[in-house]
């Protein structure tokens, strides 16, 4: 693989013209497709093989024209102090407002009305009204949301308060200028890293053009292949973070080639041909972690997956022949000033001064910040350990109290009229009302004697003794007569673990019924959705997570040739992630620094959070370990020591793992001022995540481990080795090839002590 990347970077370099030419034109194609395309598709989220989705299928096939699944609004309205909605001036204006609401636009199926709907508060001063859409959320139109808000602006203009909730004010969610901080920082911590403006520029650059191509290509693909918005925010969050560090790699290993004094192509291709390897294998992992989100059978999350994975894989194709392109036109320019100035002296001043830059004088090497660090841990290798491991566990403890469900408007910022719609309704009728469950009762294979009528009556009187139910509606029934739908009112919020033990409660109660009416009772709603969306995923975290980090174990040991490195790579990232959703709890569900992170509700966390951020951050940790521990293996089947190895990985390592790890994580960070609850929480969960892996688990745990394994870390059985292919992510083949030493390659058992040690950085 060395040779062909080599030989790849070097054409790359040379036909800059050529490669510059056909990005530009995928950008420019990609474009046009993203600005031609039909309005951004409806959020699908249908969930296979549960129950509430069967009932909603069950709905569409019985109730025709009902829309389960279409848009709802509630238009909450409340009396003024001492006022009451009775009262006929505030009558009239809700009924103004209901045929506003019914008049405004065409995508409006039903709109119900407060009195007639017997939908007014106890004390008279709350009422609300149903608005229902013959389409879903992100299908209504800019003039029916623009309708829905006018008709709300006519109750207030009456002096009423007037709210607005519900899904049909889906809007795509906003980042805020926090992004544009994470790419600022990730641009100081480049400039800092190469010393040089145009260095520090191309990894930006080139990411850019990357999330570019990537998010272009998903809002072309969006109607067609129904993906959501948050889809593109994903691509885009785990496109710039990926684009940056890869081509960050590249760039630092050429220019560590001209400290050899190599002309510039050659140190392209060597570049290429080397970190470009690690490049590959790293981005590798995270298209594995993303691509297994299919497991889990929840169309969304597919998508939302292969999405950000073909985002990883454009990031890749960019780093191994754009990265090279661009160093060509940048010439001189990508190295340090005190490097260009010495170019006027000759090649040989030019390699010492760029030398001196990346930590190295004239006489040899200086011991830097990662050397003194390396040889730190090697002397005190089980107190470092014990401490990461001990720090890392004492995160994790909030973990252990995970609660899971999926957003409501109540996880909404305070300011926005749907949180205040959702806080009028709790005071007025109760926290449930924000969150009704929906019973569909089934009589068409009805025992004989038995009918949906009777079945639906032991329905409704048995979950009406149930505990936490406030409300169940008399039954509605279809024009065959053999379906019937009832509506339940939870006591508590739709989020509550109450809640959630209500729709258990309710499924054990109507099953007893079935068996003994034969009719079958189906629940759903958004928060019988919810329920089994949680339990969905909680399922397959298990087989996702065996196929994912078995995968990758079979990758790494290919890359490292060992067992016990994958091994140790595998159960740190567990350790990372663990601490990671510690930390989400931490903020998220018990509210600690809340306000510090913009957290205005705290509440059960995202659903598909733990099995999303084992994917991702899975990825993303094994990035940091392909680059840190190869160029160990390299200096290892070189001749080195183990703990000399473990030394020359920091040494040429660290710091620009270090930098990279910065710029995932304020990539990462810079979502977190999202209007959006899921974004605002995937944000911290990955910048948290990536620091304690990078910080903690890779430059602590990692030579911790090593110094204490010593030779026995990179054992491989002889068997082992016959089978596994030699991708030569070392380079090793390909100094051979190109020195003409003859050099043997070595294995892990017995390295080639007459092999070069050539000191190569990644």
């Amino acid at each position: 693989m060395a040779t062909f990347l080599y030989k790849l970077g070097r054409f790359a370099f040379r036909r800059r013209r050529f490669v510059a030419l056909i990005w530009v034109a995928l950008l420019a194609v990609a474009g046009v497709g993203a600005a031609t395309a039909a309005s951004p598709a409806a959020d699908s989220f249908s969930i296979p093989g549960t129950e509430a989705q069967r009932a909603f299928d069950l709905l569409d096939q019985r109730f025709p024209g009902t829309n389960a699944d279409g848009a709802t609004a509630r238009v909450v309205f409340r009396a003024p102090e001492g006022e009451s909605m009775k009262d006929p001036a505030n009558k009239a204006a809700v009924e103004r407002t209901v045929h506003a609401l019914q008049s405004g636009s065409s995508q409006v199926d039903r709109v119900a009305d407060p009195y007639t709907a017997k939908a007014l508060s106890k004390d008279g001063r709350t009422a609300y009204a149903q608005v229902s859409y013959k389409v879903t959320g992100f299908e209504l139109s800019d003039a029916s949301k623009d309708a829905l808000e006018d008709a709300a602006e006519d109750g207030r203009d009456a002096g009423l308060k007037v709210e607005t909730g519900g899904n049909a004010l889906q809007a795509i969610p906003e980042t805020g200028a926090t992004e544009v901080i994470g790419i600022a920082i990730s641009a100081v911590v480049l400039v800092i890293t190469f010393g040089a403006l145009i260095a520090a520029g191309l990894p930006l650059l080139t990411a850019l053009i990357g999330v570019g191509i990537g998010v272009s290509t998903i809002t072309a693909l969006s109607s067609t292949l129904d993906l959501s918005s948050t889809t593109s925010t994903l691509a885009t969050m785990i496109g710039l973070a990926v684009g940056i560090d890869y081509a960050l790699f590249i760039v630092s290993r050429y220019r560590a080639e001209i400290t050899e004094g190599r002309e510039r192509e050659e140190a392209a291709g060597r570049a290429v041909g080397t970190a470009g390897s690690a490049v590959v294998f790293a981005g590798l992992t995270v298209v594995i972690a993303l691509v297994g989100l299919t497991v889990v059978n929840i169309p969304m999350l597919t998508k939302m997956g292969l999405a950000a994975a073909g985002t990883v894989v454009i990031a890749v194709l960019i780093a191994l022949t754009l990265i090279p392109a661009l160093l060509g036109f940048a010439g001189a320019r990508a190295l340090p000033r005190k490097a260009r100035k010495a170019g006027k002296a000759g090649k040989e001043d030019v390699a010492v001064a760029a030398g001196e830059a990346h930590g190295r004088d004239a006489a040899g090497e200086r011991p830097n910040m990662g050397t003194r660090w390396a040889r730190f841990v090697l002397r005190r290798p089980v107190a470092v350990l014990l401490t990461a491991v001990i720090g890392l566990g004492v995160v994790a403890i909030p973990a252990t109290s995970l609660e899971l469900g999926l957003p409501d408007d109540g996880s909404q910022p305070t300011d926005t009229t749907q949180r205040k719609a959702y806080d009028l309704l709790s005071d007025g009728f109760g926290p449930g009302f924000n969150g009704p469950l929906m019973l569909v009762v089934d009589g068409r294979d009805a025992h004989d004697g038995q009918s949906a009528k009777s079945a639906a009556a032991r329905v409704a009187k048995e979950v009406r003794g149930l505990d936490d139910v406030a409300v169940v509606t008399p039954p509605t029934f279809n024009k065959a007569g053999d379906t019937a739908m009832l509506n339940v009112v939870p006591k508590s919020k739709p989020s509550s673990v109450e809640t959630e033990d209500l729709v258990h409660d309710i499924r054990s109660t109507t099953h007893g019924i079935a068996q003994d009416t034969g009719a079958n009772t189906l629940v759903t709603g958004t928060t019988a959705m919810n329920v089994d969306v949680s339990q969905k995923l909680n399922d397959a975290l298990v087989p996702y997570l065996a196929l994912v980090v078995g995968l990758a174990f079979l990758l790494l040991m290919v890359v490292f040739r060992s067992v016990l490195v994958p091994l140790k790579a595998a159960l740190g990232f567990l350790l990372s992630v663990v601490a990671a959703l510690g930390a989400v709890v931490a903020v998220f569900q018990w509210g600690w620094l809340s306000s510090v992170f913009g957290v205005e509700q705290t509440g059960p966390i995202m659903s598909m959070m733990p099995i999303f951020m084992v994917g991702v951050v899975f990825g993303l940790a094994m990035d940091y370990e392909v680059f840190l521990v190869t160029r160990m293996r390299e200096a290892f089947v070189h001749g080195e020591r183990p703990g000399e190895a473990v030394v020359t990985g920091f040494r040429h390592g660290a710091r620009v793992v270090t930098a990279a790890a910065v710029i995932m994580i304020s990539v990462f960070a810079g979502f977190i001022g999202s209007s959006d609850s899921m974004i605002k929480m995937i944000g911290f969960g990955l910048a948290i995540a990536v620091f304690f892996d990078a910080f903690l688990v890779r430059m602590a745990v990692v030579p911790a481990v090593l110094a204490l394994l010593g030779r026995s870390a990179w054992w491989l059985p002889r068997w082992l080795q016959k089978l596994l292919p030699n991708v030569d992510v070392e380079g090793e083949g390909l100094r051979t090839q190109l020195t003409g030493t003859g050099a043997g390659t070595g294995t892990a058992d017995g390295p080639d002590a007459s092999a070069e040690r050539e000191a190569a950085r990644v």
